[in-house]
């Protein structure tokens, strides 16, 4: 009945996401309809001043790109900036969503850049925090089994498909108008930051109830002053007492698995040389769409690897305890799915992917620590692509992006140090998932005005280019 009842939650959280994404492609085959429809009668006339109101308003960015890049010096918006940012940084890493949400709207609004310089620069700080939030988590151990923090595992069956998802994103950037991709993110982050709170809402009356059983057993035995030591949810649905794990420390050599690392690096060089290549060759060529197909075979290659081994019982998602040895091949699929929604979801808005990740990783039933470090180690790999990329592109200010990177990486060791202090001081891990939620819902809120004070912007100034110039521009 448990499991019933967790795939039904699943199986409505995929229904939900994709079905944003099929209104999304819905507009678009209505956009293109009405630019290559037949010719309007002059009896149709309101008709016609309609369509051409839709057409204007479908318009994609315009042709050209133009870098602003404020002068670096000591002032207010340095300042505030490195505020946001730390804050940004702090709350995102432990999350596990990065904190893309946060840093582009403060290096556009305050700092001053151009919106795909602040991407840009928003990819630098999501790496430097996500590397100093690995690095702390490479010690530490699942909060209730003997095995690492980060489930390498889960890891080697999501990533892949998050950087194939990544590209598949930058390309629907290009093709998706701006007012588009602005309501998608509304609704899909209000919509996942909703379902992330309830989750942490029943989290929290699990532990509750938790405490007071632990509360009673201890005034049982007479030791009514003796304070309720913290003990984390089991992770599984066994009645096997929980270890608590969550104060102990190993070495990285024994808390590493070299194995899936390796194969991980492996995808992360492949698509690296494979988009390096791309970007030296001309937009749209043959060349182009070679070497933009050949990141399929690699990505699906080693997903597919890890998703059989899981079939077959080779291998396990021991972060899900008993239920991490039992896989359908429909659960898989889905994983896998959501994997590339994530990195489409990235790609599209300039994000991490933990903003799909983590949240789907607390539907899977992994504890909130795991889910945090695991969707973090994941988004690192994607996120040092972009940076090495938008490197070779000249695409931001290196000053700019050092200061920023190494504001984003102190916080994010902060952040995680103080969380997790706060854990076992309140033993209370759904800590994680209300900081999540709140990150999803503010990067919702900031990110969707900025979006729509852009396109306000570029109605004004009639700046728009058609989806026929897409090869043109595209690159």
């Amino acid at each position: 009945m448990v499991q019933f009842g967790v795939k039904r939650s699943v199986l409505r959280s995929v229904m939900l996401n994709f079905l944003n994404f099929g209104i999304a492609f819905m507009l678009v085959s209505a956009e293109r309809s009405l630019k290559h429809g037949e010719p309007v009668k002059e009896s149709e006339t309101n008709d016609n001043y309609f369509l051409k109101a839709v057409n204007f308003l479908w318009k994609s960015d315009e042709s050209g790109y133009h870098h602003v890049w404020p002068e670096m010096e000591f002032n207010w918006q340095i300042v505030v900036g490195s505020v946001i940012g730390f804050f940004g940084a702090a709350f995102g890493s432990v999350g596990g969503v990065g904190g893309g949400g946060i840093y582009v709207p403060m290096l556009s609004l305050i700092i001053g850049f151009d919106p795909k310089s602040a991407t840009a620069i928003s990819k630098c700080m999501i790496m430097g925090a996500a590397v100093s939030t690995v690095y702390y988590n490479l010690k530490l151990r699942h909060p209730t089994l003997d095995m690492p923090i980060i489930d390498y595992d889960l890891a080697l069956l999501i990533q892949p498909m998050l950087m194939m998802g990544i590209s598949i994103g930058v390309t629907f950037n290009v093709i998706f108008a701006d007012w588009m991709v602005t309501v998608l993110l509304i609704i899909l982050f209000i919509g996942t930051s909703t379902k992330t709170f309830f989750k942490g809402v029943e989290t929290w009356k699990k532990e509750t109830i938790s405490k007071k059983e632990a509360a009673r057993r201890l005034a049982s035995n007479d030791t009514d002053n003796v304070d309720v030591e913290y003990k984390p949810l089991p992770s599984g649905p066994n009645n096997d007492p929980p270890t608590d794990n969550t104060d102990k420390e190993v070495s990285v050599w024994e808390n590493v698995c070299w194995k899936e690392l390796g194969l991980l690096c492996f995808v992360w060089v492949a698509f690296l040389v494979l988009q390096i290549t791309m970007n030296t060759s001309a937009t749209c060529s043959a060349l182009y769409w070679v070497l933009n197909l050949l990141q399929i075979p690699v990505a699906v290659g080693v997903s597919l690897y890890e998703a059989v081994s899981l079939y077959k019982g080779r291998r396990l998602i021991a972060s899900k305890g008993d239920q991490g040895s039992n896989f359908r091949v429909l659960q898989l699929v889905t994983y896998c799915a959501f994997g590339v929604l994530a990195g489409v979801v990235g790609g599209l808005l300039g994000l991490g992917g933990g903003f799909i990740m983590g949240p789907l990783f607390l539907e899977l039933g992994v504890p909130p620590q795991v889910s945090s470090a695991t969707a973090t180690f994941a988004m690192t790999f994607s996120s040092s692509m972009s940076v090495v990329e938008y490197y070779l592109l000249k695409r931001f200010p290196v000053p700019y992006a050092l200061y920023f990177t190494a504001v984003a990486t102190v916080a994010a060791l902060v952040g995680q140090h103080i969380v997790r202090r706060l854990i076992i001081l309140f033993g209370r891990a759904s800590l994680i998932i209300f900081i999540l939620a709140f990150t999803i819902f503010v990067s919702a809120i900031s990110l969707g005005g900025v979006g729509i004070a852009n396109m306000i912007g570029k109605i004004e100034r009639h700046e728009y280019m058609g989806f026929e110039n897409l090869c043109k521009y595209g690159g």
